[in-house]
């Protein structure tokens, strides 16, 4: 079901699987708040996605082959999984959380994370690509003994709103 972008730009093609505010924050989801099941994205959507609006989303993710969708027998809910490509696109959120936290206004709590992942700098990001490719691929982190990733952003997080510091 992939289409043929509007021109050759590879801005453009990027612009056209990722400019859509809901497919990010479906991504953003699955990746950080670990949801991989159509209910727990519908009801953990701070922005409050429609029903119809993330079937569709999903739909688009997986066609574009930034996710995958498990067959679900009947009576079984269907996870979507990340894939490679969609895994690569950590940088590309992280990039437009810096952004964010330079540009605009939030709540401590939303912006937590994305200021460690800021201040921690490139390798964390690998780190992290990597505990999602062991998460969703089942590819094993190289050194699992170092702190995961996920781990240190819900430290954070727990940190920022017992009103210690991150």
């Amino acid at each position: 079901m992939q289409h043929t972008p509007r021109s050759g730009c590879a801005i453009n093609a990027a612009v056209e699987v990722l400019g859509d505010p809901w497919a990010m924050l479906v991504l953003r989801d699955i990746m950080f708040g670990d949801r991989r099941y159509f209910r727990e994205l519908l009801t953990g959507s701070e922005e409050g996605i429609a029903s119809n609006i993330l079937s569709s989303r999903l739909k688009q993710l997986t066609a574009a082959g930034l996710l995958t969708r498990a067959e679900a027998g009947r009576g079984q809910r269907a996870r979507y999984s990340l894939t490679e490509a969609g895994i690569q696109v950590l940088p590309v959120m992280v990039a437009l959380g810096n952004w964010g936290l330079a540009h605009r206004e939030g709540t401590r709590r939303l912006r937590v994370r994305a200021e460690l992942m800021r201040d921690a700098g490139p390798a964390f990001i690998e780190r992290m690509m990597d505990e999602l490719r062991e998460h969703h691929l089942g590819i094993p982190m190289p050194d699992g003994a170092e702190p995961r990733p996920s781990e240190q952003l819900r430290l954070a997080y727990e940190q920022a709103m017992a009103g210690g510091s991150a």
